[in-house]
């Protein structure tokens, strides 16, 4: 029998990306001597299960209250400051994939950071997500 995990996201105490983290930790890390950094791939990681609460379970629904609250903290400009840190770093990040996603946001029509999670949460079979 395929067991349920729900928790219950409150967006109001998500105003960054690094908040969300925050929050995903909170919630779903519990039980380890670690966290999730902040990471698209990790937390699409997290997702399969397999440590941190979801161990336990097949499944997990996600309650997102106060969503917008959240799509707004992580839109337009969360995600170009996203970039443009990743483009200031010393790291070996693909630099002209990064400016082209700066581009496309600028023009309106790239992906802001919220726009990928969704889009990793939908992605996962096993996880269902209930917008508030």
């Amino acid at each position: 029998m395929k067991k349920t995990l729900s928790i219950s996201i409150d967006g109001t105490a998500i105003n960054d990306i690094a908040s969300f983290y925050e929050v995903i930790n909170q919630t779903l890390m519990v039980g380890e001597d670690w966290n999730l950094g902040n990471s698209l791939d990790a937390f699409d990681d997290l997702l399969y299960g397999g440590y941190g609460l979801l161990k336990d379970y097949d499944k997990l629904e996600i309650i997102w209250k106060n969503i917008e609250h959240s799509r707004k903290s992580m839109g337009v400009e969360a995600t170009q400051k996203y970039y443009l840190d990743k483009l200031n770093s010393n790291l070996p990040y693909n630099k002209s994939l990064l400016h082209q996603k700066l581009k496309d946001l600028d023009a309106g029509k790239g992906q802001t950071y919220f726009d990928v999670l969704l889009e990793i949460i939908d992605s996962h079979k096993n996880v269902h997500l209930l917008q508030f």
